[in-house]
């Protein structure tokens, strides 16, 4: 997995209407979102004391946003779509309140929790009756199409939070809605595919009449392909793919229809990798960062994190418990 990025790497950029004056902040605020998102409208019945923070933080190819604002109501029109350069989507979460999202003739009435996927290259309205505290995912149009089938649709899409793999895409809106931050201790590239990942499984999950058992067969020979290449650091899904002659989209969905992820498996493979070598007499003579390097690890404190999380316990410790010391 990449390096951790710092704030700094990020380009975390803020904006809150604090810096305006009480009459001028929504119109501020038009200006923040137009800046940090795209052309949009908005009003808000409480434009006499509107308040607003808006926290952006780039990724490799995602952006992840936190909105904290008053009620308000978004428009994007066709005049606002003629004047874009970009027509990305934009996966959003609010995480307290219920609001609703107009698209496509369809109004869905979304619940704190529930992920809904807008496509900006269409008209539409998002109404939040109370305060807005919400994570928005900024997702490029080619990255998307490298992860679902259907790329364009007329209406927005909505993963539940409570249904199915849903649920996991739900956790980890809400979890990076309340504490952005924490994206400053993930890899980028890692966190952008688990956002894909997700959003699969969760929009486009495999049925029965789906023919699983070639899926079946990619899930075993992809395996197969990690334990060979369990010591090499930067190795990737979308390397892996290419070996295996297949798209990106089908390997994720072999893995979601076994009930996994391509970077959850590999990390497992690489931690029984690990507690086998370090079970080995042999090899009491290696520093932990070795048995790292033998993992794919090239940082030991990320090979360290890793295997505390799997075992509860840091390498050094699982060895010494192990010989009772």
């Amino acid at each position: 997995m990449p390096a951790v990025l710092s704030a700094s790497a990020y380009r975390l950029r803020e904006w809150t209407t604090a810096q305006a004056r009480a009459p001028e902040r929504l119109d501020y605020w038009v200006g923040a979102i137009c800046e940090a998102f795209l052309e949009m409208d908005c009003s808000s019945r409480a434009a006499d004391c509107f308040d607003g923070e808006l926290t952006h933080l780039p990724l490799t190819q995602l952006a992840v946003n936190r909105v904290r604002a008053s009620t308000q109501d978004v428009y994007r029109t066709p005049a606002a779509i003629a004047r874009s350069r970009s027509q990305p989507f934009y996966l959003i979460t609010q995480t307290e309140h219920a609001w609703h999202v107009k698209q496509g003739g369809h109004t869905l009435h979304l619940r704190p929790g529930d992920a809904v996927l807008v496509d900006a290259v269409q008209p539409y309205e998002l109404h939040f009756p109370h305060s807005v505290g919400c994570l928005s995912v900024q997702m490029p149009r080619a990255w998307v199409g490298q992860w679902l089938q259907t790329v364009d649709t007329a209406a927005a899409r909505v993963a539940h939070r409570e249904q199915g793999w849903g649920a996991m895409l739900s956790a980890l809106c809400l979890q990076l809605g309340r504490q952005p931050e924490l994206a400053l201790q993930m890899a980028p590239d890692w966190l952008e595919s688990q956002f894909g990942t997700l959003l699969t499984a969760a929009l486009e999950p495999v049925s029965p009449d789906r023919q699983p058992r070639p899926l079946q067969a990619l899930h075993q020979k992809a395996q197969q392909s990690m334990l060979e290449r369990l010591d090499q650091p930067g190795w990737r899904a979308a390397d892996l793919a290419a070996e295996l002659g297949v798209s990106l989209r089908t390997l994720h969905r072999a893995f979601t229809d076994a009930g996994e992820t391509v970077a959850g498996r590999w990390r497992q493979l690489r931690m029984e990798r690990a507690r086998s070598l370090l079970s080995q007499p042999r090899l009491a003579g290696l520093a932990m960062s070795d048995i790292g390097l033998r993992c794919g690890y090239t940082d030991a404190s990320h090979f360290a994190r890793d295997f505390q999380r799997a075992f509860g316990q840091t390498p050094l410790r699982w060895v010494r418990a192990r010989r009772g010391d």
